[in-house]
């Protein structure tokens, strides 16, 4: 075994993701106090010192997987987005570019990549994005319609909610969330407007219980058929592994006549 294939072997040790994923936790958690004025007060050096730690530990990691994979590392999306949330902690903190440093906080999302039932959950969303679009034109459709019919219906009266399309359409998303949409909008139209119910009701009906359900619906079933995506694979590679048992078995026993 060369030393390329032993590193390989000890970063895929289940030992050393469990390593990077406390670390992962522990970095998390530097970063959270980092932003308490009364911590940073009290151990501000300590702090910064632990959280350039765990990125050096997150940076030897990286290089240690491009050793060991060469580049073949770059062909996995999972080890480019750890790539990528490890540079954006490196970029360092100059004007301009102080947002880049308050993203530090992304490499928590690293737990996704070191976790296989969260990277399950990601890719099934993933898998859901091509019936989501058709999803989204639809619900963009829906909006446009009811934005322009708000806004010719209710704008007059009511200009702060229907003053124009996109002042409909943020109001709209409100009613759709059902986020104080019958005290805070709808009730005080109808005052106004008695049978604007006709138009709200439907309209939530249409967005919240229908289209949105969709979406949820679309991802719940590319989730589950990645699983059984993972679990077909699973079982072909524990009967694959028998049969080469056996076979191996058979090999051994002696001949007989």
């Amino acid at each position: 075994m060369t030393a390329r294939q032993r590193l390989a072997a000890l970063l895929d040790r289940p030992v050393t993701r469990n390593a990077i994923t406390a670390v992962i936790l522990f970095n998390a958690v530097i970063l959270g106090l980092e932003t308490s004025d009364a911590v940073m007060a009290a151990a501000g050096p300590l702090i910064v010192t632990l959280d350039w730690l765990c990125l050096a530990v997150f940076v030897l990691e990286i290089v240690a997987k491009i050793v060991a994979r060469g580049p073949a590392f770059f062909r996995s999306g999972w080890n480019v987005f750890d790539f990528a949330v490890v540079a954006v902690a490196l970029v360092p903190d100059v004007h301009g570019l102080s947002v880049l440093r308050a993203l530090r906080i992304l490499r928590l999302l690293r737990l996704i990549s070191v976790a296989p039932t969260l990277r399950r959950v990601v890719e099934g969303l993933i898998a859901a994005l091509p019936g989501m679009a058709s999803v989204f034109l639809l619900m963009a459709l829906i909006f446009y319609i009811a934005s322009v019919m708000a806004t010719t219906l209710f704008g007059e009266s009511f200009p702060e909610w229907f003053g124009s399309i996109a002042v409909s359409a943020y109001s709209l998303f409100q009613i759709m969330t059902l986020e104080s949409w019958s005290m805070g909008i709808v009730r005080p139209v109808m005052e106004v407007y008695p049978f604007a119910w006709l138009f709200f009701v439907p309209f939530i009906l249409v967005t919240t219980f229908a289209v949105v359900n969709l979406v949820v619906g679309l991802i719940v079933n590319s989730m589950q058929e990645a699983h059984s995506e993972e679990s077909e694979a699973a079982t072909t590679d524990y009967r694959d592994e028998v049969l080469r048992r056996l076979e191996a078995i058979e090999r051994r026993l002696p001949e007989r006549d």
